[in-house]
């Protein structure tokens, strides 16, 4: 079996991950504690629901993936018979368990100079960074679009709404880090600082979506659910549409695509790999606008004749995604793994044109499956990213 070897860098990114997760518990305490403290029981009653849902989801994804079939029967990464492994989830620990086996694997690997085969890198690494980006979306992303709504409504910071919100956006943007990692940690082609870049676009494209909707919910509170909503039931078709093959049960795929609809209402997971640049082109444009539009909204009902800084805000939030969407292209084009050279030529660029040419010509006359299974989801996500 083909085996790959974890960097110094990967186990302080392990390190990192579960340091985050940690600190994110504490934080959702300390939050629950101050909006009851302070009689915000709105915001107290739409956290709970969040963290309850979000933690429930990872559970049930983390429990599919320990007992999902690979060949027939299911893979053994843990000594934990499966009525352990039930009882731990059930206590809702799931999450933890896999934060210790991916931290044990990778630090074997680090100590001992060895390498891990394919198959528990693929458990150690695969499997959380998905658990931890549907975890970062399902309840981070909520939480963010919360704490700035308070903050706008209030016209005040405090030091705990500050500290949490930019813990989600933190925690997102790493979220998507995991399985970029992990993609080329098989092809061998890591880089530390294409990682940044990597998490920087993420970054802009999140904290531009999540102010934009944090600012239409602060000034028209009761139109952000049906917002949501709306939104999600026409992602859920659109994903419903691509035929996903994702886990073995039929009910658990209905999950995995309503799970997908919630991410791309909040950030974007492309996993289409048949006229996959098309449709996130559409995408961007789709999301860019509805940004515009709830900028508008707020500026619209929040401005006053003498002030600027409503547009400033507006125009900064809109920039924001603007300029995520130019760093995208330039990561693509130029730091890209799959293209990347020593340094930058124009034979590269030439290179990497007619790489793109030859994909464009192949989907057009061949045509390609939409079905992906487990490991392809975010393989062909990154490859195309």
């Amino acid at each position: 079996m083909d085996e790959v070897k974890f960097s110094n860098w990967d186990r302080f990114l392990s390190y990192v991950g579960l340091a985050v997760f940690l600190l994110d518990l504490v934080l959702d305490v300390l939050t629950v504690v101050a909006f009851y403290r302070e009689g915000e029981y709105v915001y107290l009653g739409i956290l709970v629901v969040v963290l309850v849902g979000s933690s429930l989801v990872v559970q049930v994804y983390s429990w599919l993936f320990f007992t999902k079939k690979v060949n027939g029967k299911v893979p053994t990464i843990t000594n934990l018979s499966l009525g352990q492994l039930k009882v731990i989830h059930l206590l809702l620990m799931g999450v933890y368990l896999r934060h210790i086996i991916s931290i044990d694997i990778v630090t074997r690997s680090c100590i001992t100079k060895g390498q891990i085969s394919k198959l528990s890198a693929f458990y150690a690494s695969q499997d959380l960074s998905l658990i931890q980006v549907f975890e970062a979306f399902t309840e981070s992303a909520p939480q963010l679009v919360l704490m700035l709504t308070n903050m706008l409504q209030r016209g005040q910071l405090h030091y705990l709404t500050v500290l949490k919100a930019s813990g989600s956006a933190f925690a997102i943007a790493l979220s998507l880090i995991n399985p970029y990692r992990y993609n080329f940690l098989l092809e061998k082609k890591q880089d530390v600082g294409i990682s940044v870049v990597y998490f920087l676009l993420n970054l802009l494209f999140i904290s531009s979506r999540l102010s934009a909707m944090a600012m239409f919910a602060s000034v028209h509170p009761c139109l952000i659910f049906p917002h949501c909503v709306c939104s999600w039931m026409l992602l859920f078709f659109c994903a419903r549409r691509t035929e996903t093959n994702f886990v073995d049960s039929p009910r658990s795929e209905w999950l995995y695509r309503g799970t997908m609809g919630l991410v791309w209402y909040f950030g974007c997971i492309k996993y289409v790999k048949r006229n996959g640049q098309y449709k996130l082109a559409v995408y961007h444009s789709l999301m860019l606008l509805d940004i515009c539009l709830l900028c508008a909204s707020w500026w619209w009902t929040i401005h006053t004749p003498n002030s600027i800084y409503t547009l400033v805000a507006v125009i900064c939030v809109i920039l924001s995604y603007v300029l995520g969407l130019m760093l995208r292209v330039v990561y693509h084009m130029l730091l890209h793994p799959y293209f990347l050279k020593p340094r930058f030529t124009w034979n590269a660029l030439e290179r990497v044109l007619h790489v793109l040419l030859s994909r464009f010509e192949k989907s057009r006359k061949d045509g390609e499956d939409d079905t992906l299974d487990h490991e392809e989801t975010l393989t062909l996500y990154l490859s195309n990213s």
